[in-house]
């Protein structure tokens, strides 16, 4: 299981959730039986190669289209701000669907 999430460093244990517009990095968290075994940084989202299955943003602002369009879930860590906590949140599906986020707003 891979996750994508836009921070605004490449300190693992320093970084935090960040806009997809203003993020400094791409956290690429590799999940193995509920624990996270590799956090990989990119620069740019195109560097990253293999599948994502996820992609958690910071709210339903964000324009996440292109990763739709590619097969890949959205969700939003609403209160979540390190690594840690949006995995955690994750395992316990506490972040929100993109999805439903948006069916509520039309």
């Amino acid at each position: 299981m891979t996750i994508l999430i836009p921070v605004d460093s490449k300190n693992r244990d320093e970084c935090i959730i960040s806009s997809i517009e203003e993020n400094k990095a791409w956290a690429l968290v590799r999940l193995d039986e509920g624990k996270i075994c590799e956090v990989e940084f990119y620069d740019r989202r195109e560097d990253v190669l293999e599948w994502i299955d996820e992609l958690v943003v910071i709210n339903d602002k964000e324009f996440v289209w292109p990763f739709l369009d590619e097969g890949i879930a959205v969700l939003i860590a609403p209160f979540q701000k390190s690594i840690d906590e949006i995995i955690e949140a994750y395992l316990f599906k506490d972040l929100h669907d993109f999805n439903d986020s948006q069916v509520e707003e039309d």
